[in-house]
């Protein structure tokens, strides 16, 4: 029932609310239980969800799977439809976790598939970590991970698939200290250049976060980086998500263990970077995600809190400093983290995330129909 109204939520999106009742009416009794119910209670949707309602549609991406936990997803659009790939497995740091990916098909997520593993050879495997997805244009979806024993030993890996990710090459480590990007989505700059947002967790007690930018002209097969842009203790940051403002100014934000989402700016397309500092919201030292949109807004998906991994929320900016409050996502007991998104070709925003730990949900948002609230003190708005 999940992925039938899925995928009626989607026609409507995409074509119409009229295509949408021809999918209904086809589909018989279904069909119009669907429409009297409205909704599906294996389906929730954001707390906005009115007839003029931002999100669009919200479901899991599997509902089973042959692995108990998931984490860290990633999503991108491909010439041939969405695809979204995360880390599964008995649990983080087990040797068993791999990459799974799905496809988005007529409205329908394809059953998970691995598609990468940290097998070393016959009697030693490590996990994976931290899938990102990458959509370069006019060429191949390449997919970035990570394998090691921990965040301070792994090593960065990449894939790439010609085929919207049906099938893929066998993979590839990247050069020494060179991650990729660690958790969020690269972007692409003027100069055709990919710059990766990316970090590092050293081993040592306390460990040192630090950030740091890659940049690559072929798709991650030469490299580039900056030194870490700060201290790991006074401010430690990792898994920046960039901005790119309309006066080519870059921003970059994300996770800190200062309780705040930090923030540091460049001017020269991520060549060099002003200092670290801090926005005015809260960050509970979980992942976040960021993009700017089309219309130059800037949409951050975050735990709006210092603690726990609930709620999860969208805000939205037009200068990257002062946001407003836009969405709910999740707002019950439990886990809800490590949000992807990004906005698609036809305009609409998709965000994927941890759910409990046990599933990726999917929400797919209206960025014109947002009705945003000023957040005031770091206080998200009743």
């Amino acid at each position: 029932m999940k992925s039938y109204y899925f995928r009626a939520r989607m026609i409507s999106a995409h074509y119409g609310k009229f295509a949408a009742r021809r999918f209904c009416s086809a589909a018989g009794w279904m069909g119009v239980l669907m429409m009297v119910m409205g909704s599906c209670p294996t389906t929730t949707v954001a707390e906005d969800a009115g007839k003029d309602s931002a999100v669009v549609a919200s479901g899991f991406i599997y509902e089973t799977a042959s692995f108990p936990q998931c984490h860290a997803s990633t999503i991108a659009e491909t010439p041939t439809g969405m695809i979204a790939a995360w880390f599964g497995g008995t649990e983080e740091k087990a040797p068993d976790v791999g990459i799974w990916v799905s496809r988005l098909i007529e409205g329908s997520w394809s059953p998970p598939i691995e598609v990468a593993n940290g097998i070393q050879h016959a009697t030693l495997r490590w996990p994976c970590w931290n899938p990102v997805l990458y959509q370069a244009a006019g060429g191949p979806l390449v997919l970035f991970y990570k394998v090691g024993p921990s965040p301070s030993t792994w090593w960065g890996m990449r894939m790439e698939s010609k085929d919207g990710g049906v099938t893929w090459s066998r993979s590839q480590r990247l050069p020494d200290k060179i991650f990729g990007p660690i958790k969020n989505k690269p972007i692409t700059l003027a100069s055709g250049e990919m710059l990766c947002p990316t970090s590092d967790e050293t081993s040592q007690a306390p460990s040192r976060w630090t950030v740091h930018f890659e940049r690559t002209g072929d798709l991650g097969l030469t490299w580039s980086r900056t030194e870490p842009l700060n201290d790991g203790i006074t401010v430690a940051a990792i898994q920046p998500s960039i901005l790119q403002h309309g006066d080519g100014r870059l921003q970059a934000v994300g996770r800190s263990r200062q309780g705040k989402i930090f923030t540091i700016q460049s001017e020269d397309q991520g060549k060099t970077w002003a200092e670290m500092s801090f926005l005015d919201l809260p960050n509970n030292n979980s992942g976040t995600d960021a993009v700017t949109l089309k219309d130059g807004r800037h949409l951050l998906v975050y735990n709006h809190t210092t603690k726990g991994r609930s709620p999860l929320n969208v805000s939205i900016s037009m200068d990257g400093q002062a946001w407003e409050a836009a969405l709910v996502l999740e707002d019950q007991p439990g886990e809800y983290s490590y949000p992807a998104v990004m906005q698609s070709s036809d305009g609409l925003v998709h965000i994927t995330y941890t759910w409990k730990r046990q599933r990726v949900k999917h929400v797919v948002v209206d960025p014109a129909k947002m009705q945003l609230k000023p957040i005031v003190n770091a206080k998200w708005p009743s």
